[in-house]
Parts: structure tokens; C-alpha cells; sequence
């Protein structure tokens, strides 16, 4: 184990498993080698370089499941290059972990559409034995992870919640990045609080997407008194989740999320007709770039009208690393002062669908007091 000083206290890293090794795994470890000698003011795309003593080179992997047969039984830095994983490698010369991606659990993370497309465009199931609970507990426990991420596809409500159970199980907190309702579901939220776990959720928000940029303007047309009439938000991608999410069947908790993500800033919340959000279609060549085309109707003083067309593209997997490397920190501090729970603060601030929604710059103001222990949620 690492350990460096800081402010006469020891700080050691923080290990961290992952269940799900695709695009957003790949940018996060990429992420934290690529600063990892780096200085604050050479750190670009950090919303916090020092989180509280920690910094992004403190995090290392300890655990890593999957169900695909390109990534199962290879090293965490070689199956976070291995396809369909098709994110911007932008640091090629990743040192290797000694933690090996095991074989997890399917149940609904594999979705069956996807068999249709191209290999290098979809999973591809492994053939081998599926990890039991027992397994997956004690390979959390062997591996000495504090906390599970869990980055499964969208739609893998079962799978969601088996690895949500594993983490309670095995003593270690939670980080769910993707849209199944656990920090937010009222009865997940008190088995962390009576097992003294930290618990941060649901589904994260980009460090600069499309759901927070809808949210930001929403704000704004509210703050300067203009009345939004409709608006939508329509995304494409050519990475395994917006293949996944072809499936519409898949989608009913995704289109919650990020609708409830731009509904909760409002003064009064839009007709379901006049509101809608969410992935669009499927556009293989994008690979991990995300095209967003996002408008706003609305009336200004005199009832006269105007409206907003913007088109947003980004590289969808770094554009949540940054938010997840703050989530990472924030869940540490938690562990570090024995605060179980959802950590309502930087699950407002860094997910699309917290057990409470704040509006972005409370939400941020909430957090900072988290991060410096003025508050303990």
C-alpha cells in the first residue's frame, strides 16, 4: 500500500473495484495515470486537483469484473483497450495493474439485440463459469477495495442490483454511475446507513454534457424570467451504449433520469408532451463521440417568443471520469469519518438522479462544505 503525508497525517490510496470494464473505466484509469506526476496548474479538466488531501494518482484499481470474452482474464490496462471499448486513448502507455478482470455475473447485463451488429461493435459473452455472490464478496474483500463503481450497462436493473448487495455484503462503499435507482431508492438507501457505507448515486452527470448544459440553461431562462414552453434533447453515439439502448425496453429508468435531471429546475415542471429527452439512435462511426441537438421554446416579456437550437458534441467516457475521480475522493472522505449513507451533497452535484434534487450551484456549495467537514452528507 501507498502512503504519503499530508498536513501530519497519513493518507494511503484509495482502491477502488469496478464491475462494467468499457469506455468509462477506460477514461477513469486513464485518467489517473495520465496526472499522475503532474502539477496543479498543468491539471486541466479537474474540478479539483487536492480533494481533500487526495489526489487523482492516489486511486488504484484493486478488483474488476466483466462479461466479455476480450476483457475477462487480462490485465485491467490491456482490457481497457480491448473492444468494442472505442474511446480516445490519451494515455497509450499505461503501466500494468497486476489486477486481472474476472468473470462476473450476467443476469441483464448482456443485452441480447446487440448480437446482430458487427463483433468489434458489441459484447461478446465469455465462456466461462459466471461468479457467484460468494465470489464476487469475497474477491471485494480479498482485493482490499474500499468501494464498488459500478459502470454495467444501462438497463441491467438485476445486475444493478446484485453487485449493489455484493458491496453491502463485502463492507465497502458504493458509487452507481449508471441509472438504476439504489442511492435513490428508499430502502437500498437505509441498508447502507445501517451497514455505516457510503453510498453515491444515481447516474452520473457529465463534467460538461448534455444533461448539465440543459439544466444550466433551464436555470437561466428561469432566473431571467423567461417561461419555457417545450424543449428536447436528442442524443446520438456510436459507442456500446447507445447500441445497448436501441433497446427502448432498456431505457424507462434513462429517460427518468435525465428528464427528472432538467424537470427539477424548474419553477413548474413541463407537460409530458412538451418535454423530451433522452438517446436517439445509434451512429456506429461516432464511436464515443455524443452529439447532442438541444432545443428551447419559450416566451420572453410581451409573450413574445424566442427559442435556443444548440448542438453540443463530445467525447461521451472522459466527459464522467473527471466527475467520477471527485465521486471517488468524496466517498474516501466519507469512509474516513464514518459517515454511512447517501451522501446527499455529492450526489446532487455529480449524478442525474440523487435521492434529492438541488439546484447545480447549491448542490456545489454543499459539496465544498462536504469536502472541508462542514457538513456530513
Amino acid at each position: 500500500m501507498v502512503y504519503r503525508i499530508y498536513w501530519e497525517a497519513v493518507v494511503d490510496s484509495i482502491r477502488i473495484a469496478i464491475v462494467g470494464v468499457g469506455n468509462c473505466a477506460s477514461s477513469l484509469l486513464q485518467g489517473v495515470e495520465y496526472y499522475r506526476g503532474r502539477s496543479e496548474k498543468d491539471a486541466t479538466g479537474l474540478m479539483h486537483w487536492d480533494l481533500g488531501g487526495y489526489l487523482p494518482s492516489d486511486i488504484e484499481v484493486a478488483a474488476a469484473f466483466d462479461i466479455d470474452a476480450r476483457k475477462v482474464g487480462k490485465d485491467v490496462s490491456e482490457a481497457i483497450l480491448s473492444p468494442p471499448n472505442c474511446t480516445t486513448v490519451f494515455c497509450p502507455n499505461m503501466p500494468r495493474t497486476g489486477v486481472t478482470v474476472r468473470m462476473g455475473r450476467v443476469l441483464d447485463g448482456f443485452p441480447e439485440h446487440m448480437q446482430g451488429y458487427r463483433e468489434e461493435s458489441r459484447f461478446m459473452l465469455a465462456d466461462e463459469e459466471e461468479a457467484s455472490r460468494e465470489d464476487v464478496v469475497r474477491v471485494l474483500e480479498d482485493s482490499g477495495a474500499e468501494m464498488l463503481l459500478n459502470y454495467l450497462p444501462v438497463g441491467s436493473e438485476e445486475a444493478a442490483r446484485f453487485y449493489a448487495g455484493c458491496a453491502l455484503e463485502a463492507g465497502v462503499g458504493l458509487i452507481n454511475n449508471m441509472p438504476v435507482f439504489i442511492a435513490s431508492e428508499p430502502a437500498w438507501a437505509e441498508r447502507f446507513r445501517e451497514k455505516g457505507l457510503p453510498v453515491i448515486g444515481d447516474d452520473v452527470k457529465a463534467q460538461l454534457g448534455a444533461t448539465i448544459t440543459h439544466r444550466v440553461l433551464a436555470d437561466l431562462f428561469r432566473r431571467r424570467g423567461v417561461r419555457l414552453d417545450r424543449t428536447y434533447q436528442l442524443n446520438t453515439g456510436g459507442n456500446t451504449d447507445f447500441l445497448n439502448m436501441l433497446n427502448r425496453s432498456r431505457l424507462a429508468s434513462k429517460r427518468e433520469s435525465k428528464t427528472e435531471a432538467v424537470q427539477s429546475v424548474l419553477e413548474e415542471p413541463l407537460d409530458d408532451d412538451d418535454i423530451h429527452i433522452g438517446p436517439s439512435d445509434y451512429v456506429c462511426w461516432q464511436k464515443d463521440n455524443k452529439v447532442c441537438f438541444l432545443r428551447m421554446e419559450g416566451r420572453l416579456f410581451g409573450d413574445v417568443p424566442m427559442h435556443i437550437d444548440l448542438r453540443l458534441s463530445v467525447e461521451d467516457s472522459p466527459n464522467s471520469a473527471g466527475i467520477v475521480i471527485d465521486a471517488i475522493r468524496c466517498c474516501r472522505l466519507a469512509l474516513d469519518r464514518g459517515i454511512g449513507g447517501v451522501l446527499t451533497s455529492p450526489s446532487a452535484y455529480f449524478m442525474k438522479h440523487p435521492p434529492v434534487q438541488i439546484r447545480d450551484d447549491d448542490a456545489c456549495r454543499m459539496t465544498e462544505e462536504f469536502i472541508q467537514g462542514l457538513r456530513d452528507d
